[in-house]
This record gives structure tokens, sequence and C-alpha cells, in this order.
């Protein structure tokens, strides 16, 4: 069965609200402006392969030419060692060239925020659903549990399970799982109580009393009239992902120092700042990092914004 909203979709070929409202986000000034930062640095992480063949560097290549070693690895040169063969400078002490650094660290931090926001999403949502439906001891049990793990300490968990892990794991894959094993909760919460409401409804209450199976019922009546709530929930939350993440890694205990990544690159810098001997290795990692931050964050606010009128509903 399908409710009211959905079935004249079909017969009058009316646009769906889901694409009503994504059209509508995307018409807004915001939305386009957050659509341009997410482009650039999109497109830095996914043409750093061709940007670094086309300057002729490594992100793995030494350059001790290019650092000072009387004064300690201070680049060479301008602007943090920029020339002709590193476009955005060198990384002090060592010389490895910052454009290819960037370019691969935002791969990285790109990379870890993305699944970790998938995967949270996809639990919160399976458990959201489950707790809205179902109701009873069910839904008592789980809403303590996720009472809990809104409290829980996750900064200390995610500090003590990197010393636990044996080094040989995955850190990425880690930090991932780590940040995606806290991140359902607010999903989790958000979707019970759209799924709750939903499951009073007369369409649901008439596919319960034909038979229909409960999976059925979820995927095929619940889930769909949830679109708009997972969406905003996975747009406003992979901001908070990417800063988390690179918080991390800026304290030393994210990904090994051997793999670029956005947040290690500005807690390296910030001796070199302090020095005053190279401020600008500071700027380009953190300028990367704030238009990110900045291009998610202006586009889930214009997604949220456009799916307000729906979610008051509880139909996506």
């Amino acid at each position: 069965m399908t409710t009211s909203a959905v079935m004249p979709r079909g017969r009058d070929r009316t646009v769906s609200p889901t694409r009503a409202a994504l059209h509508r986000a995307l018409r807004g000034t915001q939305a386009r402006a957050g659509l341009v930062c997410l482009g650039l640095v999109l497109g830095l992480a996914l043409l750093a392969p061709l940007l670094v063949a086309l300057e002729g560097q490594h992100v793995g290549q030494f350059d001790g030419a290019a650092v000072d070693a009387a004064t300690g690895g201070t680049p060479i040169g301008p602007f943090g060692g920029v020339s002709s063969r590193h476009w955005l400078g060198v990384e002090p002490g060592t010389g490895r060239d910052l454009l290819a650094l960037i370019a691969y660290g935002t791969r990285t931090s790109i990379g870890i925020a993305a699944g970790a926001t998938l995967l949270a999403a996809s639990f919160g949502v399976l458990v959201g659903l489950a707790m809205g439906y179902s109701g009873g001891w069910f839904e008592a049990v789980m809403g303590r549990f996720v009472d809990f793990m809104f409290g829980f300490p996750s900064l200390l968990f995610l500090i003590a399970v990197q010393l636990i892990v044996p080094p040989e794991f995955p850190r990425a894959l880690l930090i991932t799982l780590a940040l995606a094993f806290f991140g359902w909760v607010g999903t989790a919460r958000l979707v019970h109580g759209q799924a709750a409401a939903l499951s009073r409804r007369e369409f649901v209450l008439a596919a319960r009393a034909s038979g229909t199976p409960v999976h059925r019922i979820l995927t095929g009546e619940l889930l769909p009239n949830l679109v708009g709530t997972v969406v905003v929930v996975v747009a406003l939350q992979f901001p908070g992902t990417v800063g988390v993440g690179a918080g991390l890694s800026f304290l030393g205990i994210g990904v090994g120092p051997q793999t670029p990544e956005l947040g290690r690159l500005i807690g390296q810098s910030i001796t070199w700042t302090y020095t005053g001997a190279d401020p600008w290795y500071l700027l380009f990692p953190g300028a990367t990092l704030f238009l990110l931050v900045l291009g998610s964050t202006l586009l889930g606010d214009s997604l949220r914004d456009a799916f307000d009128v729906r979610l008051d509903g509880g139909v996506a």
C-alpha cells in the first residue's frame, strides 16, 4: 500500500515532494555558494593524481634542496617555498610538496568523513525505524540506550581506541568506524520520532491489518516518507564529522604520520606558525578545510530549510 500523498505521483506526473524540495534548495544563493566551495575541494581531491603529475611531484617525494637545513628546515623562497616546481610551497623540514600533501590529504579527510557519515546514517535509520514501528519494550530499551550513548564521553573513547587497537590495523578505517559508532545516535533519535508518528497513520495501520510483512512496511511505507529527514541528517552531519576527524589528526591520534590528512597538516604547521618561520604552511591546508566545512554546512542548511515543511508534517 502507499500513502495518499504518494499514489497520485504516477497518475498526474506531478513532481515528488522530495524532488521539489531539492530543486527549491538548489535554487537558493546559499546552496549555490556551498556547491561552489564543495566543488573546489572535491575537484582538488578527485584530480589529485593529475594535478600532482602536472606539477611533476609526488606525495612522498622529499626535496632537501627546497628547505634550509641551517634554519631547521625552513622553506627556501617566498610564501613557504612557492616556485615553478612547488606551486603551493613545501612542507617545512622535509621539503615534501604541499600541493600533493593537501590534495591527497583532502582525499583522506573526505573519505573518512563520508564513510563515517554514511555508516552512521544507515545504522541510525535502521534503529530509528525499528524503534518507531515496534514500540513497546524494544522502544523503551533502545530509547534508554540512545540516551546513554548521548552522554558517553566519545572523545575519551576515540583516544583510548587508538591505543588499544594494534597499529597494524588501518588507522583511516579505524577512525571511520569509531566516528560511525557514535554518529548514529542523533539520526536514530530523529528518525524514531518521525517513524513513530507515521506508524499511527492510516496507510500503515491498513498495511498491518492486511498482513503486509514488516520489512515491506518499513521499506515500502515508512522509509520513502523519511527520505527528506535522512537527506537533511546526512547533509548536516557530514561537516561535523569532517571537523572531528580533522581534530583527532590535529591531536596526533588520527591517521599515521605517513598518511596525508588536513588535520595532521594543520597540527604540524602550528609549531612553524608560532615560531614565525613559515606561517604559509598553515594557510593552504587551513583554507582547504575551511572551504570543505563551509560548503557542506551551507548546503546542509539550505536542504534543512527546503525540507522543513515536509519534516513538520512527518512526510518526506
